[in-house]
Formats: C-alpha cells, sequence, structure tokens
C-alpha cells in the first residue's frame, strides 16, 4: 500500500514537472511575414472613396525591399497594413492593426520608420488629417505646375476613370508641361509623386531636385467642377537629365517615366513619349536615350519608333533592298548568311532626324524587315535564319569563343521577357550577367531559346504596328 502511495506521489510530480516545462518551453522562432502579404494600398481621389471597398488599388507595388533584408516584417501576429493614398495631392496615411507584438528571436519590426522611408514627409499620423487634406491641398497640382511650360495639350474621348471607374462620356483636355528643377514648386511636387515611384518602378531611386539640369515632364487633365473651378489631376510624369555632348551639344536621357495604375492603357504614356521626341527633335539634341528601360515602356517605345521610321523616307530604300535579299531562295541553301545590319548612314539619318539612337533603331529594324517580307510565311524560315545568325554573331562573336563575353539580361519589346546585349567585360567587373554554358549542347539549346523569343517579340511588334497602321486607314 504504502509503495503505491510513493507511486502514486512520484507520477505527480513528473505531471508537475512537465507542466512546468510546458509554461517555460522556448516559443517557436518568429518566421515573419512578407510585407507583400500584410499591406495594401488604395489610391483615393476623395473623402467618399476612402471606406469604399471598390477604391482603386495598387498592385504590384514593390514593398518587400523597404523591410528588413529578407523583405518580412517580425515581431506581429495578425498583422494589416492598410495604406491610402490621395490623388489629388498624393499625401498618404497607414493605418496598421495587430493581435499582438512580442520579441520572438528576431526582434520587433519598427513600422512606422519603415513606412516613413517610403512615404517622407507625405505620410500623415491621422485619418482625420488625410481626409481633411483633400479640402485644403485641393488645388496642390495645379498650383505647383503653375510656372510650367505647357508643351503640347490632346484631347481625350471620356474623362479619366478615377478610383471607383466611374467615367464621364464627355471629352477633356490632357497637356504635358514642362518643369526645370532647382525651384520650389518643382522640388514640391516631386517629393509628393516620389513615393510611387518607389513603389512601382523596380529599382528606382530619387532624383537630385536640386539639380537644373534635371527636368520634370507632367501629364495633366484639366477639367471643369460642378462649380465651374478648373480642376487638374495628374496621371503621370518623365524625369529626364540633359548631358553635354561636346563640342556644342547636349544629350536627353530619360531616367524615369510613370504612368499612376488608374490611367495606364489608355494612350497617355504613349501620349507623353511622343512629346519628349518632340522635344528632342525640336531643340535639336544630339540623341535620345533610356535609362534602363522596363518592359511595358520598351514596348510601347519600340511600336511608336517602327510607327515613325516606317514614315521616314530616306531609308524606306534600304529596307527594301533588305526584304529583297530575303525573297531570293533559301538562304539555308548558302555557304554564308547575310547579316542584313543597316547602312552607317541610314543609321546617322535616323539618329539626327528622328533622335532614335543606334540601339533603338537595330530592335526596329528587324520589326521593319518582317513587316516588309509581307506574305511573311513564305520567307519565315529565312527570316528566322537571319535573326538566328544575328543572335549568334552577338553573343559568340565571329569565332564563336565567349572568352570575356558575357550575355546580359535587358528589357524587350513584349510579354515582359528579356532581351539581351552582349559586351566585353573587365576582369573583376561586377555585373547581373547570365553566363553562356561552357556545355556546347547546353549553349545550343540557351541560343535557340533566345532566338524563339525574339522572333515571337517581333512579331508582336509587327502585327500592332500593322494593326495600328490599317485602323488609321479606314
Amino acid at each position: 500500500m504504502g509503495q503505491k502511495q510513493r507511486a502514486s506521489s512520484f507520477e505527480a510530480t513528473v505531471d508537475i514537472e512537465a507542466k512546468k516545462r510546458r509554461r517555460v518551453g522556448i516559443a517557436a522562432i518568429d518566421d515573419g511575414v512578407e510585407a507583400k502579404d500584410c499591406i495594401t494600398i488604395y489610391l483615393v481621389s476623395s473623402k467618399e472613396e476612402f471606406d469604399a471597398p471598390e477604391s482603386f488599388v495598387i498592385n504590384p507595388v514593390d514593398l518587400n525591399n523597404h523591410f528588413h533584408e529578407d523583405g518580412k516584417i517580425y515581431g506581429y501576429e495578425g498583422l494589416k497594413i492598410t495604406i491610402w493614398i490621395s490623388s489629388i495631392s498624393f499625401y498618404a496615411y497607414a493605418d496598421i492593426s495587430f493581435l499582438s507584438s512580442s520579441d520572438r528571436g528576431k526582434g520587433i519590426t519598427d513600422l512606422k520608420s519603415a513606412l516613413q522611408t517610403i512615404f517622407a514627409e507625405t505620410l500623415v499620423d491621422s485619418k482625420d488629417e488625410f481626409l481633411q487634406k483633400f479640402m485644403v491641398d485641393y488645388d496642390f497640382v495645379r498650383t505647383n505646375i503653375s510656372e510650367g511650360e505647357v508643351l503640347k495639350h490632346k484631347p481625350f474621348k471620356g474623362n479619366i476613370c478615377d478610383s471607383n471607374q466611374h467615367t464621364d462620356s464627355s471629352a477633356s483636355n490632357v497637356e504635358v508641361v514642362r518643369l526645370l528643377a532647382g525651384n520650389m514648386a518643382t522640388g514640391q511636387l516631386y517629393s509628393h509623386i516620389i513615393p510611387l515611384t518607389l513603389l512601382l518602378v523596380d529599382g528606382s531611386s530619387p532624383i537630385d531636385v536640386t539639380d537644373s539640369q534635371w527636368e520634370l515632364y507632367v501629364v495633366c487633365q484639366k477639367t471643369i467642377d460642378n462649380q465651374g473651378e478648373i480642376q487638374c489631376r495628374l496621371i503621370g510624369f518623365a524625369a529626364l537629365y540633359r548631358f553635354y555632348h561636346y563640342p556644342d551639344d547636349s544629350r536627353l536621357r530619360l531616367s524615369q517615366i510613370l504612368v499612376f495604375p488608374p490611367y495606364q492603357h489608355k494612350g497617355y504614356g504613349r501620349f507623353l513619349l511622343e512629346v519628349l521626341y518632340d522635344v528632342a527633335i525640336a531643340e535639336n539634341v544630339f540623341d535620345f536615350t533610356v535609362e534602363e528601360p522596363l518592359d511595358d515602356f520598351q514596348h510601347v517605345r519600340t511600336c511608336l519608333d517602327t510607327l515613325r521610321l516606317l514614315r521616314f523616307d530616306p531609308i524606306q530604300n534600304v529596307v527594301t533592298k533588305a526584304v529583297s535579299l530575303l525573297k531570293q531562295g533559301k538562304l539555308s541553301k548558302k555557304a554564308h548568311y547575310p547579316r542584313l545590319l543597316p547602312p552607317l548612314s541610314a543609321v546617322e539619318d535616323v539618329r539626327k532626324s528622328l533622335k532614335i539612337n543606334k540601339q533603338q533603331f537595330l530592335q526596329c529594324w528587324e520589326v521593319l524587315i518582317y513587316i516588309g517580307l509581307n506574305p511573311v510565311d513564305k520567307y519565315t524560315e529565312n527570316f528566322v535564319s537571319i535573326i538566328s545568325n544575328r543572335v549568334k554573331y552577338d553573343i559568340l562573336g565571329k569565332d564563336s569563343g565567349t572568352s570575356g563575353k558575357q550575355l546580359v539580361d535587358v528589357p524587350n519589346d513584349d510579354n515582359q521577357e528579356m532581351s539581351f546585349a552582349m559586351f566585353r567585360s573587365e576582369p573583376n567587373e561586377a555585373s547581373n550577367t547570365v553566363q553562356m554554358d561552357d556545355n556546347q549542347a547546353n549553349q545550343e539549346e540557351q541560343l535557340q531559346k533566345l532566338i524563339q523569343e525574339r522572333v515571337e517579340q517581333i512579331k508582336l511588334i509587327a502585327e500592332k504596328v500593322t494593326l495600328h497602321l490599317g485602323n488609321k486607314a479606314e
């Protein structure tokens, strides 16, 4: 009996100790939550839209890069962050809610500080202050562009849709205004729109608004409200830098361009790009270049430039000659394929007259040839052979050697894929490159994939350009 009691006492002691261990057990390591999974951002144009579920959601946005090294937020359970951005003055307000907060091994993310790095002075502290901005800063855009130079205006059918997608069937006037850096108004406007740029344009960084070589080109919609007042809505912008070119010339480089999400795919980006070309031609700059163009922009740019080149008489003969070579029998039966590059005189004519640089002209050149082969099906094999020859030449060179040569991902013309450019790297040079595989079979597979992608890119551009020409002819 005594032994049984001792056993029961021992079991009870073990049970108590086990419960103690459970109470003092080590908590699970914090896995964190990705910023993009707990943050929602809305672009709103009025107080009424603030609580409207159909308000325009900004997506995708590059949020993870602004939080911790791995893009995660730590120390919170049930975290939800809702951010509203005013499309009137671009002030922002963040509502942060969570079930609990504790340090589980990786600290507690300072959310206010992290959001401050994105939105800076535009982040307000309270909902009331944010809503008040709709009244106080209703003329924010019009005030800050009032001293700018109106370069071009164009009527667009239908008001630009607002956050909840309501539209008006009447025509509105859209204009492009040039603002020079180095003054307070330009700096004020840019400081309010840079947060959206940081969120929506991968790898972007603020320009130096105190450097007078920077120029802002803003796209604005002007309408008249019910009270008869002129209202100005900012729908996009571009930032260009003016470089000196020896001996007495200048070059324009497009560094940033963004049409805000509610207004994309409506023709405003193309309108802005047309104005930028008009400026380059009117001021007779040496050329117009683009810094690291993203896929969507490069697609629009190549379509527009191809249309311009189709109307440019000085190169039509050289395009016709290139096309005729592809119609003279199968190239596969010939010992050597022609590369069919445009002559240097044509490259120079295009640069001088259209301000299209050589690299961009070569992107369009193959599209021009493809369009000229109509009906293209009959000459597809020859065309693919030319593209194949050019790709292999660019990457492998005449001797098919790859020493010191690298394949670099650069934006292309469609489908958000990547095109390529080859350069000879210096020793120990750091770069984000794609090395060609040393294995001959794998290398050939890589090349064939690049060739196929390039042909598909050309086809898509050609289809859009010919469709546009057909619509114009009707």
